[in-house]
């Protein structure tokens, strides 16, 4: 993930680099879907600014839990979270 901060934005820009070798396009977009869906729950808790994430090939295989989990440690990491995430049930 590379995260790049910029105030002057009204809302958080994020965009997806998911390489061909994830395999077929409905698999990409299987990942694509779930990562919007992680990011969906922090929208009012991103910083402005600009968001790139990409994956690994083992990305399709990852649950909800395991892709939330792992974007929250990212966005606290680079400092993207405005309050810490509230657990998932």
């Amino acid at each position: 993930m590379a995260f790049a901060a910029d105030r002057g934005l009204q809302r958080p820009r994020v965009a997806f680099v998911l390489s061909r070798h994830l395999g077929t396009a409905v698999m990409r977009n299987r990942i694509r879907r779930r990562l919007r869906a992680v990011l969906r729950e922090f929208a009012g808790d991103l910083a402005p600014g600009r968001y790139l994430f990409g994956t690994r090939a083992a990305a399709s295989a990852v649950t909800y839990r395991r892709a939330r989990a792992e974007l929250v440690e990212l966005l606290s990491a680079a400092g993207a979270l405005n309050s810490p995430p509230s657990p998932l049930k």
